[in-house]
């Protein structure tokens, strides 16, 4: 029987990769998120993984005692196109205050989310800043380029992932080995249709493909929707009406581009159906837009298990 490993999580939202941590044998001992709206989805559905409603910088990381993976989806607009890509001079940049929590509880692995932007050549010096001041405090780090669609998640939505291992480098080579991609018409076509609809035959044939990236989870971001213009398109491409986000699905004699509902969404996001969020509809919507897929979560913590194991 393996060991059990513990992780404290920093910037959960609203649990998409909590719960691919899990699934991946890990046991939270503390999930922090300074949302108030999220820390209720979270306690809603996991009331036993000792949700901490605070910013980073007011987080107490004191006392938490052995921790075997410290992870955190860090806020991504300071490396987005959307967000300007401003990097070390956003203010939303929070890897200096997930850093100082590193040097607090040590843990044994780390392992930080963000978009793929981070990896670009503009933001070359910035990694190796973080990477330098990991290893001054320990750990050898590499970084991962993954996408979701490689691991069943019916959207593109590419990745980065920082990965370091106290005392040692991690193994080099692929986190993961692609599985068969699941398109949209496979992963909603049941909801789709839930109300009769007649076009549901035509729908799932536009449908029948990888999704772009679900958007929606800024703060800044006005409501829910499917993303901004050239985001729409593409839903467009796929039958998929963008410009916001249906309550019900379509009706039996409905004529149109449909709009997702929620809970489809929350399903390309590969959220499990009895996931109960809280709050309005732009505050769900949300939470599942910032989320890292639980499947990218799972893969990602089955290689941080086996360096660890």
């Amino acid at each position: 029987m393996r060991q059990k490993r513990t992780c404290v999580e920093l910037c959960a939202g609203g649990g998409g990769s909590s719960i691919g941590l899990e699934q991946a044998g890990f046991e939270h001992t503390r999930v922090v998120e300074r949302n108030p709206t999220f820390c209720e989805t979270l306690e809603r559905n996991r009331p036993g993984w000792g949700v901490v409603c605070a910013d980073l910088g007011d987080f107490d990381a004191r006392g938490l005692g052995d921790v075997d993976l410290l992870s955190g989806g860090l806020p991504c607009p300071p490396f987005s196109i959307a967000g300007q890509q401003l990097g070390s001079e956003d203010e939303r940049d929070c890897f200096p205050m997930a850093l100082r929590i590193v040097r607090k509880i040590r843990p044994k692995s780390i392992m930080f989310e963000n978009v793929p932007g981070l990896l670009q050549p503009k933001f070359e010096l910035y990694r190796k800043r973080v990477t330098a001041r990991l290893a001054r405090l320990g750990y050898g780090c590499g970084w991962h380029r993954v996408v979701s669609s490689d691991l069943g998640v019916p959207q593109y939505r590419p990745r980065t992932l920082l990965v370091g291992l106290l005392g040692r480098r991690p193994e080099e080579g692929p986190m993961y080995r692609p599985r068969r991609q699941k398109t949209v018409t496979e992963a909603i076509r049941d909801m789709m249709g839930e109300n009769g609809w007649r076009g549901l035959g035509r729908w799932s044939r536009l449908a029948n493909g990888i999704a772009p990236t679900v958007t929606g989870g800024s703060e800044r971001h006005g409501g829910p929707d499917l993303g901004p213009t050239r985001a729409r398109k593409a839903w467009a491409l796929m039958g998929i009406d963008g410009m916001g986000i249906a309550d019900e699905p379509p009706a039996r004699d409905f004529v149109g581009m449909p709009r997702l509902t929620l809970r489809m969404v929350a399903r390309i996001q590969s959220f499990p159906d009895r996931w109960r969020f809280a709050g309005t509809k732009t505050a769900v919507h949300r939470q599942i837009g910032n989320a890292l897929p639980a499947p990218v979560a799972k893969a990602a913590g089955i290689f941080v298990r086996g360096q660890l194991d």
